[in-house]
């Protein structure tokens, strides 16, 4: 990686994301941090990945809207319960009601768009297949097929750019994520994981996010700072 060359990083707001954007800050990029409006109910992550963009040196932080409440199909943009620690069901077996239809895909591709348009090559996102939720587009195959598409459907591509999806986080688990952003400064009191935050980023303590999060946090045996309403 050669330094200060521009990126394109998705910001959600949670933890995952801020420790990609200070692994990209680390590597030299100049990073342009992006974060999508789709419809989300948790939109107090957006006010989350405005701090940590600016707290982790992103030379820009823009905001998309891209309104995938109108097509619904997910918990977290229709009026789909949020599925709890009280519901019988275990995080990894099946696709839960939480997946949102072809939002990884759509964000990369927002992305990929911002990225052409700044003469960057390097996408960064913190997609994960450890310790996740089941989500299809969060696997290395999905990251492997997007880049081949980032080569064939840009003009950077077909005249000779070498487009590169960069998701460092992909074999961590969520403690080793913990320890990784320890390592570069991450403050995590600033991120926002809960699938239903309330609109002062406060969490609920019992989505899957809250409870992966808890989770990382205890194995690496640190603190925890969310903040639980």
């Amino acid at each position: 990686m050669s330094a200060h060359k521009p990126a394109v990083v998705l910001v959600s707001g949670g933890m995952d994301s801020a420790v990609v954007l200070a692994i990209a800050r680390e590597a030299g990029y100049d990073v342009h941090a992006l974060s999508v409006r789709y419809g989300q109910r948790h939109t107090s992550e957006l006010d989350a990945a405005d701090r940590v963009s600016t707290a982790l040196g992103a030379v820009a932080h823009k905001t998309v809207h891209v309104d995938l409440r109108s097509i619904g199909g997910s918990a977290l943009t229709d009026d789909i319960d949020v599925p709890t620690d009280d519901d019988g069901h275990v995080i990894g077996q099946g696709i839960p009601s939480t997946y949102v239809p072809a939002r990884n895909t759509i964000m990369l591709s927002v992305a990929l768009g911002w990225a052409e348009v700044l003469g960057a090559t390097d996408l960064f996102c913190g997609v994960n297949a450890v310790d996740y939720s089941g989500y299809p587009d969060c696997r290395p195959e999905f990251i492997a097929g997007f880049e081949a598409l980032a080569n064939l459907a840009t003009k950077a591509g077909v005249e000779g750019s070498r487009f590169r999806v960069h998701a460092p986080l992909m074999r961590m688990s969520k403690a080793d994520i913990v320890r990784e952003g320890l390592r570069l400064g991450v403050d995590f009191s600033q991120t926002v994981s809960c699938y239903q935050a309330d609109a002062d980023g406060r969490a609920c303590g019992h989505c899957d996010a809250c409870r992966l999060r808890a989770q990382g946090f205890a194995e690496a045996g640190v603190a925890d700072p969310t903040r639980y309403r």
